[in-house]
């Protein structure tokens, strides 16, 4: 499926002309942190549940637009940069805008988190190794060349941490003995963090992932 079969566009935006407590009593019946806002059918920003409640009720919108977060993503921004901007502005709620900036709907999180969690990094079976080395020695073609060697297919590989002049990369392995693939990368002198030939660690990456959707949901 598409990520734009995620859309979803059953909240109409507010206008600037609006009242604030129109906003208030909007935020009352929905669990979405931001409410979109438009002025003459063009999209302005979102505004918090936490700006809105500071502003007098019979205020306008427009009256508060500096309070306004201009945070957006375009139908065709792929879903681990959507996924970002969620993190980036600590919002559940995502507006989907076309190239004239006008507003097509949103995205949710708990979806977004969804699609990441029925990536095969979660759902196929393998291993999970963390190794860890300079920052100007290492890369993603000899990785992959260590990992093919031993006849072990990548499942997916990500940049989990930055420590100074040290890297940490996360690699999910196809269903195979992890031992000659940690054992080569030493070879390599790659310092090996972690290794798991089953999935505790992704089970555990899964469990927080949901955790934060609970929590940006509250």
């Amino acid at each position: 499926m598409e990520l734009q079969d995620y859309i979803i566009n059953d909240i109409k935006p507010l206008s600037v002309t609006d009242k604030v407590s129109d906003v208030k009593m909007l935020f009352n019946q929905l669990t979405y942190s931001h409410i979109p806002i438009n002025k003459d059918g063009v999209y302005m920003g979102c505004i918090s549940e936490t700006d809105a409640h500071c502003f007098e009720a019979e205020k306008t919108i427009g009256d508060c637009h500096y309070a306004m977060e201009g945070f957006f993503v375009r139908p065709t921004t792929i879903w681990l940069d959507v996924l970002e901007a969620f993190a980036q502005n600590d919002t559940n709620i995502m507006p989907v805008l076309d190239e004239k900036n006008s507003y097509l709907g949103y995205y949710e999180l708990n979806d977004i988190i969804h699609l990441f969690n029925e990536t095969p990094f979660f759902s196929e079976p393998g291993g999970v190794i963390i190794v860890e080395k300079g920052i100007n020695d290492y890369s993603f073609s000899e990785i992959s060349q260590i990992v093919e060697s031993n006849d072990a297919k990548i499942l997916g590989a990500f940049v989990s941490k930055i420590d100074g002049d040290l890297v940490r990369i996360t690699l999910k392995i196809g269903n195979i003995s992890l031992n000659e693939i940690i054992q080569t990368f030493r070879r390599y002198s790659y310092n090996i963090i972690s290794g798991h030939e089953d999935d505790t660690y992704l089970e555990s990456l899964k469990s927080r992932s949901q955790y934060l959707d609970k929590y940006l949901n509250m």
